[in-house]
């Protein structure tokens, strides 16, 4: 339940520190010192860290509908100026 109007807050979600830090876990001590060495409160750290996932792992588009059709393909070749254009079926 998340809100966008100003003075209402959403939901909260508990985190609970392990007792080391793991490639997949940490600790409180570590959250801390992350804080201290960035100038930010522990929330802002988590915040931060959870942000550079989001932008590192999904994505920022809407998938598109695939490939194009075949009359689809031809219909833009007939558009197109010949001669001046090389048609590729990749980017690559």
């Amino acid at each position: 339940m998340s809100s966008t109007q100003p003075g209402r807050r959403t939901r909260n979600v508990l985190l609970r520190y392990r007792e080391r830090d793991t490639p997949f876990t940490v600790t409180r001590r570590t959250t801390t010192r992350l804080a201290e060495t960035l100038g930010m409160t522990e929330t802002q750290v988590i915040h931060l860290a959870l942000a550079e996932l989001a932008s590192r792992h999904l994505p920022n588009y809407a998938p598109d509908e695939g490939s194009l059709q075949p009359a689809t393909v031809r219909a833009i070749g007939r558009r197109v100026q010949q001669g001046r254009m090389t048609r590729t079926e990749s980017l690559f």
